[in-house]
């Protein structure tokens, strides 16, 4: 080997070293900070970095939305949802609650947005031959509100407003009748990427 091409190896070795030292210093920085917590499936046993809902008696649902923070608009991306048109996210957007079955009456919703993006949680009613993750979208990326029987959408407050920010928590009560719900996120394109859960009344 002569001694030009000895040191285009020893330079990529020292590159692709470099690349290594890098990952491994971003996940360990990522993972000390709790980045990969919040965007967790459990993360809904953690508090909000802002503020925290109020404690409640009786029957309570602890939701949490989360993204990877990207999204993307256009005709020309696929649209999920078994082809649907209108918008499409690009990463994973998730709503879970816990837990998903709760005696009728008086139940508060407690939602903490662990995503990178703004989010909010509307509680609509599920027919006996719906299920949650098919309502129709419309052009604007959303769903219809009718029949909307609760949300919650303001940032360390009860009830309607902008949206949750990010690391922010969102709580109202709502009075549910027996039968089956979806929660949802209704911002453009986040119902179609995958953010709705059903919470199912019992008598």
């Amino acid at each position: 080997m002569t001694p030009h091409r000895r040191r285009g190896v020893w330079s990529a070795i020292a590159v692709a070293a470099a690349a290594l030292v890098l990952g491994i210093a971003t996940t360990c920085l990522m993972a000390a900070s709790g980045a990969f917590h919040r965007t967790g499936p459990a993360s809904w046993r953690a508090h909000s970095t802002r503020c925290t809902a109020p404690a409640v008696k009786g029957s309570a649902v602890d939701v949490t939305v989360w993204d990877t923070g990207r999204m993307r608009r256009g005709p020309d991306w696929p649209a999920p949802n078994n082809g649907r048109p209108g918008w499409y996210g690009m990463g994973m957007m998730r709503l879970a609650a816990h837990p998903t079955t709760v005696p009728a009456g008086r139940v508060a919703l407690r939602v903490v947005n662990a995503g990178a993006l703004t989010h909010e949680v509307i509680v609509l009613p599920l027919s006996a031959d719906q299920a949650a993750g098919e309502r129709a979208i419309g052009s604007d990326g959303r769903v219809s509100e009718a029949g909307s029987v609760g949300e919650a959408s303001r940032t360390c407050g009860s009830g309607v407003g902008e949206g949750i920010a990010s690391g922010a928590a969102a709580w109202t009560t709502v009075t549910l009748r027996p039968g089956r719900y979806e929660l949802l996120c209704n911002v453009p394109g986040h119902y179609a990427a995958g953010m709705y859960a059903e919470l199912d009344v019992t008598r």
